[in-house]
């Protein structure tokens, strides 16, 4: 091999190493995910299905939005919200997080699936398809909410009646104790995922009814289901949402950054046999990130190109010995 060709080739190999570190940093981890229970809105037109939903809120939903953003059930965010969450928000538009991909989840109407709850003590799950560290607020409507009139900020309580930061990651949903105050009729709770390792924030509406009044819907209100794994695995291929970088049609121009080293997935994740799921609540992790697997492969071709050039460099140094 002349001098030209072996530093050809070794440019070659070891131009793998920094193209696989700047897709390692490149790879954004995304935060994906929306209430199961109480059921959210969007959670309850996707388990009905987007192409032919059950219920008149969810055909009116899927009129105004489209089936697509059913299918992206999982992904009513904002990129960059940050915390400012009324401020990017506009009066109206709570349920859709302003988005008008979601203006559909806006339509005010006393009649969308709902899912009955009791004041007191109530186990909150939220559906994480991709966790990560952040803290989670929930808002209860005020005495005298009404249904049929746009959702606004005021409408809701001052303060969350739950509030709870990193919490424990169980069969890939956010499980957590809340106090649900007292109230009677059909209300709504509204919940902000901020998370802590990007701006990234979601948001969802669930539909209560407390008590047995169904809140003015003139019959009994329908019963919210939430999707489940077989109809989440079925439909995936039908979802524009990517959970290995800031895929989907998000609103907002700025994109969460990537997380620093401290959030990275551990090598002891979810995926591999044994494995606890509560660790990745606790690190931010996501077990089925794919920059892992493109970091793995760069080290491996980085590896077999070594070993080819030291072979190569051997056998030339043989061939002169024996000249």
């Amino acid at each position: 091999m002349t001098a030209r060709r072996r530093k050809v080739t070794t440019v070659a190999a070891l131009g793998i190493a920094p193209l696989a570190i700047v897709g390692l940093a490149a790879a954004p981890a995304v935060a994906h995910g929306s209430m199961t229970d109480p059921v959210s809105r969007v959670s309850a037109c996707f388990s009905e299905g987007p192409e032919s939903p059950d219920s008149a809120a969810c055909k009116a939903a899927v009129a105004a939005s489209g089936t697509q953003a059913f299918y992206d059930w999982n992904e009513v965010n904002i990129a960059n919200a940050a915390g400012n969450h009324k401020q990017l928000i506009p009066d109206g538009k709570l349920c859709s997080a302003g988005r008008d991909k979601y203006k559909g989840l806006d339509l005010p109407r006393a009649d969308w699936p709902s899912s009955k709850l009791a004041s007191g003590n109530h186990t909150f799950h939220y559906k994480a398809t991709a966790p990560h560290k952040g803290s989670f607020e929930l808002y209860l409507t005020k005495d005298g909410y009404d249904p049929t009139k746009p959702l606004k900020w005021s409408d809701l309580e001052g303060k969350p009646f739950a509030k709870v930061t990193n919490p424990k990651l169980v069969n890939g949903e956010y499980v957590f104790d809340g106090a649900v105050p007292k109230k009677s009729g059909r209300h709504l709770i509204y919940s902000i995922w901020q998370r802590s390792d990007s701006p990234e924030a979601f948001y969802t509406c669930s539909d209560v009814v407390f008590g047995q009044d169904n809140g003015g819907a003139g019959s009994a209100a329908p019963t919210a289901s939430a999707p489940s794994e077989k109809e989440i695995a079925d439909n995936a291929d039908k979802s524009t949402v990517d959970h290995n970088g800031h895929g989907g049609d998000h609103s907002t121009k700025a994109e969460a950054p990537a997380p620093e080293a401290p959030n990275a997935p551990e090598a002891n994740s979810a995926s591999q046999p044994g494995a606890s799921t509560e660790n990745l609540a606790e690190t931010g992790g996501d077990s089925n990130t794919s920059y892992i697997a493109i970091g793995g492969a760069a080290a491996l071709a980085l590896g077999a190109a070594a070993m080819f050039g030291a072979a190569r460099r051997k056998a030339t140094v043989s061939g002169r010995r024996s000249r």
